[in-house]
């Protein structure tokens, strides 16, 4: 990297879904998500010919670039780079609207969120890589981006990349903490942003999209488990989508079920009831296993189902965090669970506990 003449950060958590996944990626469902201590970290040293662009986590070598006009160049153009070169090309418009000048720059991108052998632990990556660009270009650029500016540019970039998406994990990340969220309406982004400056974008009301901060009552615990199998969420989600196509009143009856489940979780949550918020983990969990069968989707393997029993039977409440397949299992339990014996009992089966908690809730939230 260049001689530091500017430094600029930005972290992102990564993120776990308590519940809703699935029905959230439908507009006007809700899902409650829990960032997690684990981060994306952004870093930028302001450099004077020409800039770079390294991944770490993605093991890439530097990347140069320059500038044609006000248009990055790229030596390569690696796909997997795409999130952090869309989050660069928003920002860097918003930046031109608010009358900032545009500079080169060396962007290091570094990764908590995979385990030590490069495998993902399902945390959200693609979204927190996204955020923690954003935080740290809009830092660069000091252009005051509070949490809801940081999600509508992180969530612009996302969708320019992937086309789809519930984008709640976006909101985790730029939130912090445990948030109860609600999608946007998809389509009308895509076509203001077509429309609309920027500035104009970030200050509209975004048709259905509704984040509040919630927090875990205090004599209750988040403890998760890893399988150390990675999940397509991508394919997974399409096989839902076309069983919404093919079985419509099941799926339905699905977003039903699910709706009135993830409302009363987050009741539970407004009202530090402890026992209606286990008891909605449980429930959704019974409400996910219905979806697999009458989708002929596997979301709760035999280590997940391992997962979840020995959780159960120490008496916590446990279910699959987002698509399942793989990844990771979350416990809710009372403090006083047995943990080293859950723990030892995971080992046991080939789960892998992880050293997760809830993250912190991102200041002026």
């Amino acid at each position: 990297m260049k001689g530091m003449i500017f430094l600029s950060t930005g972290k992102a958590p990564g993120k776990l879904y308590l519940a809703g996944e699935y029905a959230v990626v439908e507009t006007g469902f809700p899902a409650v998500i829990a960032s997690v201590n684990q981060y994306v970290t952004a870093t930028i040293n302001k450099s004077e010919d020409g800039g770079t662009i390294q991944s770490k986590n993605l093991n890439k070598e530097l990347i140069h670039w320059d500038r044609q006009g006000t248009e990055l160049v790229f030596d390569d153009t690696e796909s997997q780079l795409q999130y952090i070169l869309a989050a660069i090309n928003f920002v860097e418009k918003y930046a031109l609207e608010k009358n900032k000048e545009l500079a080169y720059y060396d962007l290091l991108v570094t990764s908590e969120l995979d385990s030590e052998d490069g495998k993902k632990y399902g945390l959200g990556s693609s979204a927190a890589v996204t955020v923690a660009v954003v935080k740290a270009l809009g830092d660069f650029y000091k252009l005051k981006l509070t949490p809801m500016d940081i999600y509508k540019l992180a969530s612009i970039a996302h969708l320019s990349v992937q086309g789809n998406g519930s984008l709640g994990d976006i909101a985790a990340s730029a939130f912090g903490g445990i948030v109860a969220y609600k999608s946007p309406d998809r389509n009308w982004v895509f076509n203001i942003i077509r429309n609309h400056s920027l500035s104009t974008v970030l200050k509209l009301n975004w048709p259905d999209l509704e984040i509040e901060t919630l927090i875990l009552p205090s004599d209750l615990e988040l403890t998760v488990g890893w399988t150390g199998s990675p999940a397509s969420t991508s394919i997974l989600v399409d096989r839902i989508a076309l069983t919404k196509a093919q079985k419509v009143d099941k799926y339905q009856n699905f977003l039903k079920s699910s709706r009135k489940s993830v409302e009363e979780l987050i009741h539970g949550f407004r009202t530090c009831n402890s026992e209606l918020i286990k008891e909605m983990i449980n429930q959704y969990r019974t409400l996910l296993s219905d979806l697999a069968e009458f989708s002929n989707v596997h979301i709760e393997t035999e280590l997940l189902t391992d997962l979840c029993n020995i959780a159960q039977e120490l008496g916590g409440s446990a279910k699959t965090s987002g698509a399942g397949g793989g990844d990771c299992g979350i416990v809710i339990s009372d403090r006083d669970l047995n943990l080293n014996l859950l723990e030892e009992k995971w080992r046991n089966v080939g789960i892998t506990p992880l050293s997760l908690k809830i993250g912190e809730i991102i200041a002026n939230a």
